[in-house]
């Protein structure tokens, strides 16, 4: 299984930028899928999960209402939609396809991809 994100960059507080992430090795449709991410000397941390229909979300409270998960499992893409930036939203971004249809913080991440840096100057 390969996970491929792109779309990090570097943006101005109170921008957007949108994440990608491409599958491609089994069956992109049975699987949750969500974004991560790793600021400098943090450990990295839960950002957004999508079930495997693309209609179960869950957020983390620093992003809820900024940014927004969704998949098109025609494409087996992932998505991450992020508005109203914020320098503490600067960290490499990972997406993460998880071990069966819906997420679940036991069962955890079963692929990474390769991460995509965004930085927020302020």
């Amino acid at each position: 299984v390969q996970l491929q994100a792109s779309g990090g960059g570097l943006v101005q507080a109170g921008g957007s930028l949108r994440l990608s992430c491409a599958t491609s090795g089994r069956t992109f449709s049975n699987y949750a899928m969500g974004w991560f991410r790793q600021a400098p000397g943090k450990d990295r941390e839960f950002v957004a999960t999508i079930d495997w229909r693309g209609i179960d979300t869950n957020y983390a409270d620093s992003v809820k209402g900024r940014f927004t998960i969704s998949r098109d499992n025609a494409k087996n893409t992932v998505y991450l939609q992020m508005n109203s930036l914020k320098p503490e939203d600067t960290a490499v971004y990972y997406c993460g396809q998880g071990s069966q249809g819906y997420y679940s913080p036991l069962a955890g991440i079963e692929y990474w991809g390769k991460g995509t840096q965004v930085t927020v100057s302020s």
